[in-house]
Order: C-alpha cells, then structure tokens, then sequence
C-alpha cells in the first residue's frame, strides 16, 4: 500500500477549505481518508491561521514512505519539514527553467509578459523618429492645413439628369 500526503477539497463555491490527509495513493481526491493530519484556508488573511498542522504525524507518515503532493510538499517547508520530495521538485524546477532558456523562450510568468510588452512597444529607434516629427513649429503645420483643396470643375460634374 502506497501512502499520500494530498489535500481535500472542502467548502463552498469561491470559498476553498482544504484538509491535508494521509491517503492511499489509488483512492480519488474526496476518497477514503487513512489520518487526517491538518487542514489548509487559502482564503484566511492572519498566516498563522492559515496553516493547522501536526507536525508530529506528518513527519511519522514522511518516515514511513508517504509521497506529499507538491503543493502539500510546500505547506510542510513553510511549517518547517523538511522532505527530499521538496528538492526533488527544486531541482526539476531548475531542469526545466535551464531547459526553456536554452530554447530560448521564456519560463515563469514574469518573463511571458516582459515579452509580450517587449513585441507590442515599438523599438527605440522609431521613437527617435517619430519624436521629431510631432515637434513641428506651429507655422509649418498651420501652412499645411490651411491649403485649400481643389474644387471640382463644372465640367467634371456630369448631370445624371435626376
């Protein structure tokens, strides 16, 4: 039997409350629960309450083989446990992070938008350009506007007789 260390989706719509439990790994989320160990309230503002632990029974399931998931992995380091599963997914973050920069694309969010408003600003140069252009002497651009434009020749005008 393979143990987990996974969460339990509780509460609400829009009002998330997850319960840290020791699983069985073939069971669903909702699923049948070995231990429950704590319970996790993105939604609470004090920090201290956000996380409920016991530290003792979650380092007991880690001896004994359990798996935490990684999001349960990161609760536990910011309580202070320490699991090898924690560097394990470090090191695949930085796999994967030197990976992406040899490809050349970018790899966290930070980097996708920097990108993006680097493509829609237009480069230094025509910038440059067009600064020049919109600082013209009143005089100059009061000429060009005041040319009046041709008038049609009677002529030109045909009579389609309506």
């Amino acid at each position: 039997m393979s143990v987990k260390l996974r969460m339990m989706r509780m509460g609400r719509r829009n009002r998330p409350f997850f319960r840290i439990n020791a699983v069985e790994s073939r069971t669903p989320r909702d699923g049948r629960v070995l231990e429950r160990i704590g319970h996790y309230d993105p939604i609470e503002k004090d920090t201290a309450k956000q996380i409920v632990l016991n530290k003792e029974r979650a380092q007991y399931w880690l001896d004994k083989g359990a798996v935490p998931s990684d999001t349960v992995s990161q609760i536990l380091l910011r309580q202070g446990i320490k699991n090898k599963y924690a560097k394990e997914r470090v090191n695949r973050r930085a796999k994967a992070r030197a990976l992406a920069r040899k490809k050349g694309r970018p790899f966290t969010k930070a980097e996708k938008e920097k990108l993006a408003a680097a493509k829609q600003a237009p480069p230094p140069e025509k910038k440059a350009e067009a600064a020049p252009a919109e600082q013209k002497p009143k005089a100059e651009s009061a000429k060009t506007e005041q040319k009046p434009e041709p008038q049609p020749k009677a002529e030109d005008k045909k009579d389609d007789g309506r």
